[in-house]
This record gives structure tokens, C-alpha cells and sequence, in this order.
């Protein structure tokens, strides 16, 4: 066994195999990062929170792969194997894939591994829960609400803080065990402050447009297993916090809301996709505090700054463990910075298409691991902004050197360059690129084409 707790007088010890020092390591230190994790909002002197850290705490260390080859073998190989399907059933109508135009109204056309498990089915909406087998990637144990009812919120209203109305998301996501929220109607939703969801959770906007607009963001603190699919985020707000209902057997004191759209925070198993971004207060999505096991995919994202954080402190040791895959999203119009900015951990950066930047696209530093495959770059007419690539200032040269930062696959169009760094053979190491190769940076164009929240109709494919 890889550990065994002993209970001594409601003490939990960890004893660890000593070849395991490597996740003793990480316990103690995530133990000791238990106050920093407080920081978080929730009020330093809330026991309730103090709990769910330590809980927290213990599934990180399950969640995390130490194995991340593995990973990006199948997800390579799950992609190469939905584009030659793809192409094989365009190809007797070629005109269909000429035609795959920023107002296409043709058939179906499903070209990544997510979008085929469900996209194409006019039956998807009486079958939702299939949805739940579709993620790919580090984020794809993530299985939400699957194993609980459906929960219609039928109430765009966010007017009470500790007591919920019945109908409302707020009053969905404090369920206790698992639930698959879904929205009768289009409808925008203005928070008041932040959305603080359970475990087990999927928030489905799918067959309706709705838009968490004008106030806060959603939190994703210390729980595990959360979808978050087809919805739009904009003008995300900082919020000046208060008493705030987090779960049917608590609500506490929360400090201000920084305006995140999606905060993740100390979690493991979420899987967000097909969510349109732009114009928060301050990051699209955060993900910190060890948060590990997350895929983000299919994504739109415009108007920003700081687009995603994963690792939010240099001290924040606990971060090593963070693995994310970020799929088949695209970078769009007027964002300047963070896509991602990743401080330690494992990032598998896979068939995004980067259009825009004003600055740099990828950024990272604290020996941040980065596997760019099968990426399209096109630089933005701005002589001094070709560069992909962002080393932080605070890390001389001969130390971001020994950092592994891969490009293998990519596409490189208007003078854009990724500066590499660590072991060349890196990717290899890592992909088994001999065995199973990223699908090409040239067909990002096609595998990203339906990104963002889908104006679905039930009863016809998505």
C-alpha cells in the first residue's frame, strides 16, 4: 500500500513506505500550507473550512497522476483517432469542409474526441449524463452530478445569500451529493457574490443560453468531481463578500471576491468546456492551491487581460502536483497575457489555435513543466511580440533553462516563435511521441471550430 492511516486520538498519522518520501513530502508541506489555503475568502478562524482543507488535503494526493505519460498517450491518440474519422466522413462531401466557414448551417461536424461522444446525436438531450464520459485528459475522472437527479433551475434571481430560493443556481450548487443541474430557459444570471459550489456537481447550460453576467464569478474551493459546460461569462466582478451559504450545513464569513469568472481552489476532478470568456475583473480562470486533475477544452476566450492562472504564489510548494490539460480552445480577439501563466505542475497545452496576444501567450516560471503539441500561433503585428514564450523576470537565464518547455507539432504563422528550454527530448519523454504523435498545429482550425458556449436545440444535434 502507498500509505495507511492511523487514527490516534481523532489525530490522523500518515506512515509512507520510504520509497514513497515523495508524497510524505508533499502531505506535510500541503499541511503546512493549511493556513495559506484559509486565505482564500473564507474566514481564517472558520473550522468548518479548517475541515474541508484537510479533507482536501488527502484527495489531492490520490488525484495526482505520477505518471503523466500515460495521459497524454490517450489523449493523443483519442484525437489523431477522431480527426481521421472526421476527414473520412467529410471527405465524400468536400464542399462541407470548404464551406466550415464562421457561419456554417451544415450538417454535424464533431472533429475532436469530446465533441464526437455527444455533439452529434439529436437524441443527446434525453440522454444528458452520457455527457459525463466524454472529458479527456487530466480532468477526465471528472463525472459531476452524473450519479444523481437532474435539478432544473428555473429562477435567474441571486438575492439571497444564507437562505437560497428553491429554483435558483445558488440555491442548486449547496445540494448535498450529487446533482445535474440544468436551466428551464436562456436566461442571465447576476450574482451578487461569489457562487460557492459542493463536490459532485454538473452545471449543464446545454439547449439554453445563459450568462453569468454584471456580478460574481464562481469559487471551486476544496471539493472535487465539477462540469461546467455551455455557458457565458462576462464582466465578472470584484465582490466585497460577506455571509454567504456554502453548503445546507454551513454558511460563514467570505472576504472579497478578487472577480475570478471560475476560481479553483485547492480541487481536483473538474472538467470546464464550451464556456464563452471575456472581461473579468481579474483572472478568466484561477487555478491554485494544488489544484490538480483538470482538463479545460473547447473554450472561447476574448477581451482580457489575464486570461488563465494556474499557481498563484511563488511559495505555494504544493503547486508541483497541479497537472492540467488545456484542449481544442481558442485564443481570440483583444487578450493581452496568461494562456496559461503556470508556476510548477504539469501543463499539456494540446490543438489550441492562439490568435491574438498583446504580449505573450504562454508564460510560466518555479520550473513550470510545459508540453506545447499541435498548436497554431500566429503572432500579433507587433515587432517585439512574436515570441510565444514568457519567462518571468525573477528567473535569471540559467535557470529557466533546465525547465521543460517543449514545442513539438506546432504551427507558427506571422513571425511567432516559441523559445524552448530543459531537455529536448522533453515531449518524448513525456508523450511517447514515437508511438503516438499529437494531431498536427495544421488542423487546429478544424478541431477547434464549434468553441464556446453552442446554441443547442433539443432534439437536433448540438
Amino acid at each position: 500500500m502507498l500509505f495507511r492511516c492511523i487514527e490516534v486520538e481523532s489525530t490522523r498519522i500518515w506512515t509512507l513506505c520510504k520509497d514513497n518520501w515523495f508524497v510524505l513530502f508533499f502531505f506535510f508541506t500541503f499541511a503546512a500550507l493549511i493556513p495559506a489555503l484559509m486565505a482564500n475568502n473564507a474566514s481564517f478562524h472558520d473550522a468548518w473550512w479548517h475541515k474541508r482543507a484537510t479533507l482536501a488535503r488527502e484527495r489531492l494526493l490520490k488525484a495526482y497522476k505520477p505518471d503523466p505519460s500515460a495521459v497524454i498517450t490517450h489523449f493523443n491518440q483519442k484525437t489523431q483517432e477522431a480527426l481521421e474519422r472526421s476527414l473520412d466522413e467529410l471527405a465524400p462531401r468536400n464542399s462541407t469542409r470548404r464551406n466550415l466557414g464562421k457561419k456554417y448551417k451544415g450538417p454535424c461536424v464533431a472533429t475532436n474526441p469530446i465533441d464526437r461522444c455527444w455533439r452529434c446525436d439529436p437524441n443527446w438531450a434525453l440522454n444528458r449524463k452520457k455527457y459525463a464520459d466524454c472529458a479527456q485528459g487530466f480532468g477526465s475522472n471528472a463525472k459531476g452530478g452524473k450519479d444523481g437527479p437532474i435539478y432544473v433551475v428555473t429562477d435567474s434571481s441571486d438575492n439571497d445569500m444564507l437562505n437560497p430560493k428553491p429554483g435558483t443556481l445558488r440555491h442548486a450548487v449547496i445540494q448535498t451529493g450529487p446533482l445535474w443541474i440544468t436551466f428551464s430557459k436562456s436566461m442571465k444570471i447576476n450574482l451578487n457574490q461569489e457562487l460557492i459550489i459542493t463536490s459532485d456537481k454538473t452545471i449543464d447550460g446545454r439547449g439554453v443560453m445563459v450568462q453569468i453576467a454584471g456580478g460574481a464569478g464562481i469559487t471551486i474551493q476544496f471539493v472535487h468531481n465539477v462540469i461546467i459546460s455551455n455557458l457565458k461569462f462576462n464582466n465578472i466582478k470584484a465582490t466585497g463578500g460577506g455571509m454567504i451559504r456554502d453548503s445546507l450545513a454551513h454558511f460563514g464569513l467570505r472576504t472579497m471576491a478578487d472577480g475570478d469568472a471560475i476560481n479553483i481552489y485547492g480541487s481536483h476532478d473538474i472538467w470546464l468546456d464550451h464556456l464563452s470568456m471575456s472581461e473579468g475583473a481579474d483572472g478568466l480562470i484561477d487555478a491554485v492551491m494544488g489544484s490538480t486533475a483538470i482538463t479545460i477544452s473547447n473554450c472561447h476566450f476574448v477581451r482580457h487581460d489575464k486570461v488563465l492562472l494556474f499557481g498563484g504564489r511563488n511559495g505555494d510548494e504544493v503547486d508541483t502536483k497541479m497537472q492540467i490539460t488545456v484542449a481544442f480552445n481558442h485564443f481570440g480577439k483583444h487578450l493581452v497575457q496568461r494562456m496559461p501563466r503556470c508556476r510548477r505542475g504539469f501543463f499539456h497545452l494540446v490543438n489550441n489555435d492562439y490568435t491574438h496576444w498583446e504580449m505573450y501567450a504562454i508564460g510560466g516560471s518555479h520550473a513550470a513543466t510545459i508540453i506545447s503539441q499541435g498548436n497554431r500561433y500566429i503572432a500579433p503585428p507587433i515587432p517585439d511580440k512574436k515570441q510565444v514564450t514568457h519567462r518571468e523576470a525573477d528567473s535569471p537565464e540559467s535557470e529557466w533553462r533546465k525547465w521543460t518547455w517543449v514545442t513539438d507539432n506546432d504551427v507558427f504563422l506571422e513571425g511567432a516563435f516559441f523559445t524552448p528550454s530543459g531537455d529536448p527530448k522533453g515531449a518524448a519523454t513525456y508523450a511517447a511521441l514515437e508511438r503516438i504523435r499529437p494531431a498536427p498545429g495544421s488542423e487546429v482550425g478544424l478541431l477547434t471550430k464549434f468553441t464556446g458556449a453552442i446554441a443547442c436545440k433539443i432534439g437536433k444535434p448540438c
